[in-house]
């Protein structure tokens, strides 16, 4: 091998310091390294089961909000069904409150129709009396002939026109 340029024992040499520095760097080197590497697979390990935990706790913390929001979802349904009870109720009421206003006002126009009616049919009477008591009297002075007859009858049917018309723009 001489030939090759190998010197034997030049190779042992180089070969037992080889294997000085793997041992070396075995015991001061490796075993380090690789404790490091352990320990930071281990943390690796320790995250991602820490990972997975926070994620099933996200997953029913997600759940458990969602059941709140439907929950807190219905209530705002239930709220306003509540609500719009109420409005209907006021509404019924109020519209009952004016129609017994409404029936009142119109009874009590009624009866001051019926009060005013009375007092011209009163008014009219009493008119219509004293037309005729005028009528008698001048019936009484005069001669009943059918002349004056008719004159005293075409005078009182005048007046009591006239009368009439009076108590329609009194009424």
């Amino acid at each position: 091998m001489a030939e090759l340029g190998f010197h034997w024992p030049s190779l042992i040499v180089y070969l037992v310091n080889f294997t000085i520095l793997l041992v070396v760097l075995y015991l001061v080197a490796y075993k380090p390294i690789l404790r490091v590497l352990d320990q930071r697979s281990e943390r690796i390990r320790g995250s991602l089961d820490q990972a997975d935990r926070l994620q099933q706790e996200s997953a029913v913390r997600q759940t458990e909000m969602e059941g709140q929001l439907q929950e807190a979802r219905r209530e705002g349904q239930v709220f306003i069904e509540q609500a719009r009870a109420a409005a209907e109720r006021f509404r019924e009421e109020e519209r009952e409150r004016a129609r017994q206003e409404a029936d009142a006002f119109v009874a009590r126009a009624r009866s001051d129709i019926q009060r005013e009616r009375d007092n011209a049919i009163e008014e009219v009477r009493q008119h219509f009396g004293d037309l005729a008591i005028t009528a008698a009297e001048r019936v009484i002075r005069r001669s009943l002939d059918h002349d004056a007859h008719t004159e005293i009858i075409d005078q009182v049917l005048e007046e009591g026109g006239m009368l009439g018309r009076d108590a329609s723009a009194n009424a």
